[in-house]
């Protein structure tokens, strides 16, 4: 979500021609001053997406990975590492890289971080770099990314190390790394903040990280090895120290490269957020230790020429990269996630005009402002950077925490409308608080947010003629709706009608065509059911369950095969879960293969998962085939 807060920047440099010192962004705070450390980022990013739109965005994406990974393998080949094993390295650590890859600040400091580190290697390994080079590269650093102290964490790893025993002779003079240290510190300074910008890591550190607000963002929590199962990050952090280590049994001790390996595994420890620039030292030195230690094996002379290890090579990286490629939670897809992005409440407050104090969760207020700066009466509450007071942004987390400090929030701002994220965990959160709220009329809903009006206020007519009256917005309001209306076919006549309009308001309504297939599964529509759950299918890639929901409707067309296209598709997307193999099962009983049914739902309850159905059902297969 930070790209779109981070575009409206750089859309104001573009447009203002000049760097923006005042926040902007959001209400409460509009007009203090602000310290802005990635105003050079945002610069570049706008003529991106200006020019190319979403297609921008990617090419952005995929030109600074390229890059980085560019820098990396020059940066090996400077250090000795020859044939085709970096590319694999690079090929696993670019899986792990990938999770951080969105157009934001770090994407410019991963670059540096690289062209660093291609520099300082070059010259110690004998290359005739000037020390000089490293001054740009800590300017543009500052002025684009908090991270720039890591500039002088790996300088100072190399000024260290050439004072330690034993020293070439050949060695590049320290003194000139001393020299380009101070003038790279000094340039950092230039910049539209200036020592306030270089404060705010520390600051950071200090007093920003031990907010409550800050404690819920995920990538600054620890990282979640769940995630990384897949894409090989456990593999580096126990192939790095061994290679360390074996590369010192040979040749003695690299002590950069050890220093390089106990700090950045270091930041890994710290935070989620340090995978990447993690990837990026490991794949360095991984790759000249691995190139170094395949140099000493024997390979078949099938292998000898340059084409059989380039197709070994080539399959190599197939293996270590399938598995992340393969990962559910990383399609291979080109769009903006339309359940997490509130384009349609966007959308919809522009058509209605809503005008005044907005509330919105923060991960939402960087499109908001995207789509509606610079009008100050439609500014965000919060943006991206959870802008305002320590005080507002106390009442913020108190509001997500209890009613109380929800109806506190609401009585101390006095918004207009709010805008509420429609996943609001399995208790409801505050959707099912406003459920419950007559003060406040539902105006508006899709899969990412819904839109509410003050009953009272500016936009009473707007709650009186367009008020959602029998569609609730907290989930488990909805499942106990679905009940109801099993039995009173006026109120599922009344819901339809409001489920129909949602998804006439918004081009992103997966959940409430989901909603509409579940009343024609009622009404026992199976055409129409599947017609509906496609289409959801399409809009909601993510969604548990929907799939293995279409597959049983072509179960109820009788098209068997269908159904199992579907299950698989579940299986592919969400990875194993309770009931599919009982799924699996009905599909082989539709066929006639009982015995294949009767594994599986033996499969089923053996795996400590069996419901009723899954034993009535191996049951009646059981007494078919005559027992046993």
């Amino acid at each position: 979500p930070d790209q779109w807060q981070h575009l409206t920047v750089g859309r104001y440099i573009w447009e203002q021609h000049r760097f923006p010192t005042t926040q902007l962004w959001t209400w409460p705070t509009y007009g203090q001053p602000e310290v802005n450390y990635a105003w050079g980022f945002e610069a570049l990013l706008w003529p991106f997406w200006k020019l190319g739109g979403l297609g921008g965005l990617y090419l952005w994406r995929w030109l600074t990975t390229l890059a980085v990974f560019a820098l990396v393998w020059a940066a090996a080949r400077r250090m000795g590492a020859r044939g085709f094993v970096p590319l694999v390295v690079i090929a696993l650590a670019a899986m792990v890289y990938r999770g951080r890859t969105q157009p934001r600040p770090e994407s410019v400091a991963a670059i540096l971080l690289a062209a660093e580190f291609l520099l300082l290697e070059a010259r110690r390994h004998g290359a005739r770099v000037h020390a000089g080079w490293l001054v740009p590269i800590a300017w543009v650093w500052a002025n684009t990314h908090i991270s720039y102290y890591l500039f002088f964490v790996v300088l100072g790893i190399h000024v260290l190390a050439s004072y330690l025993p034993p020293r070439r002779a050949e060695a590049p003079p320290v003194r000139d790394l001393w020299l380009a240290g101070l003038a790279s510190a000094a340039i950092s300074f230039v910049n539209p903040s200036g020592w306030r910008t270089l404060w705010q890591p520390f600051e950071f550190w200090l007093v920003w990280r031990h907010e409550p607000i800050y404690r819920t963002i995920s990538e600054m929590g620890p990282v979640v090895w769940r995630v990384h199962l897949r894409d090989g990050l456990p593999v580096l952090l126990a192939l790095w120290p061994l290679l360390v280590l074996a590369r010192a049994a040979r040749h003695g001790l690299d002590r950069v490269e050890a220093a390089v390996c106990v700090v950045f595994t270091a930041l890994l420890a710290v935070g989620q957020r340090f995978t990447s620039v993690y990837a990026i030292a490991a794949a360095l030195y991984v790759s000249r230790d691995l190139a170094e230690w395949a140099r000493g094996l024997r390979l078949p002379t099938a292998l000898a020429g340059a084409w059989p290890r380039a197709a070994l090579a080539l399959a190599a990286c197939v293996v270590v990269t399938l598995p992340a490629l393969r990962d559910p939670g990383y399609p291979v897809r080109m769009y903006v996630p339309g359940d997490w992005t509130p384009v349609g409440a966007a959308d919809f407050i522009q058509r209605r005009d809503l005008r005044g104090r907005m509330f919105n969760a923060f991960d939402h207020g960087g499109y908001l402002g995207f789509r509606l700066w610079p009008r100050r009466d439609q500014l965000p509450f919060m943006g991206i950077h959870q802008e305002g007071s320590r005080e507002l942004r106390a009442h913020y987390v108190a509001a997500q925490e209890s009613e109380a400090g929800w109806r506190d929030l609401l009585r101390r701002y006095r918004f207009d409308f709010l805008v509420l994220k429609r996943n609001e965990g399995p208790d409801g959160g505050t959707l099912a608080i406003m459920d419950r709220d007559t003060a406040w009329a539902r105006v508006f809903g899709d899969d990412a947010a819904m839109v509410y009006v003050r009953r009272d206020g500016p936009f009473a007519r707007l709650a009186a003629d367009s008020a959602y009256t029998a569609l609730p917005a907290a989930a488990g309001a909805l499942e106990e709706l679905g009940t109801r209306v099993e039995g009173d076919t006026a109120l599922r006549r009344q819901v339809v009608r409001e489920l129909e309009r949602e998804v006439a308001g918004s081009p992103h309504h997966g959940l409430a065509l989901e909603m509409l297939a579940n009343v024609a599964l009622l009404e026992g529509r199976w055409d129409d059911a599947v017609e509906r759950l496609t289409a959801a299918a399409a809009l909601l890639p993510h969604r548990r369950g929907l799939r293995e929901r279409l597959g049983v409707a072509e179960l109820m067309r009788g098209r068997p095969e269908a159904a199992l296209r579907w299950f698989e598709a579940e299986r592919r997307t969400q990875g194993y879960r309770a009931g599919l193999d009982f799924r699996r099962g009905q599909v082989a009983q539709a066929r006639g293969d009982l015995r294949r049914a009767q594994v599986l739902y033996r499969r089923e309850l053996e795996r400590g998962r069996g419901t009723p159905e899954v034993r009535d059902s191996l049951g009646a297969v059981t007494r078919r085939l005559g027992g046993g």
